[in-house]
Parts: C-alpha cells; sequence; structure tokens
C-alpha cells in the first residue's frame, strides 16, 4: 500500500517504512499527521474527498538537517554591479510509521 502526501507545497509517493527529507515540519521525535493526496491499496484507489476524510498517514521525525548549498551571482555588465547571495535550506528527515485508509 501506498499514498501520495502534499507537505511544505511538494508531493510525495509514500510506503510504510519509508525515509524521506521534506522541509522542515517539527522537532525531532515528533509526530505528525501528514494529509493524504492519494492512498492506493492494491486495487483499491481513494481519492474523493469523503474517502481521504477517513484516511490518515503518520509519520516520525527522526532528524532535522540542512540541504545542498546554492550560491548565485548576479552581475550586470558596464554598470560594477555585482552580487552574490546563497541559501542553504533546513530539512526535516521524516519515517513514515502508518497508512491506514479509515
Amino acid at each position: 500500500m501506498y499514498a501520495v502526501v502534499k507537505t511544505g507545497g511538494k508531493q510525495y509517493r509514500v510506503e510504510q517504512g519509508q525515509t524521506l527529507e521534506v522541509e522542515r515540519v517539527g522537532e525531532p521525535g515528533a509526530e505528525i499527521a501528514l494529509s493524504p493526496v492519494l492512498v492506493v491499496d492494491g486495487d483499491t484507489v481513494l481519492a474523493t474527498p469523503d474517502q481521504l476524510a477517513k484516511a490518515t498517514v503518520t509519520a516520525r521525525v527522526v532528524e532535522e538537517t540542512k540541504g545542498p548549498k546554492i550560491n548565485g551571482f548576479l552581475y550586470k555588465n558596464k554598470s560594477n554591479n555585482r552580487k552574490r547571495w546563497g541559501h542553504r535550506q533546513t530539512l526535516a528527515r521524516i519515517e513514515i510509521t502508518n497508512i491506514k485508509k479509515g
């Protein structure tokens, strides 16, 4: 059985026991509930809002990490205009503990 969940503006296909990195959702050790978009169990597909109201996907935050460093450089010719910037996103590694159809 797998589910498609939405968190941080992105959608992920998850199965029970899987770990994945998402945008920060909570402190390490916390149990979180993810909102399912789609649940598939063999031949049965739950996709309507009535069916998904009963479905739950729970996960545990394993640790907080940081994503890769992104370096940017803006340059405009003949105007001595240069700007350097960087960004490193804070991520959370979560483990899917349970998927219930309801």
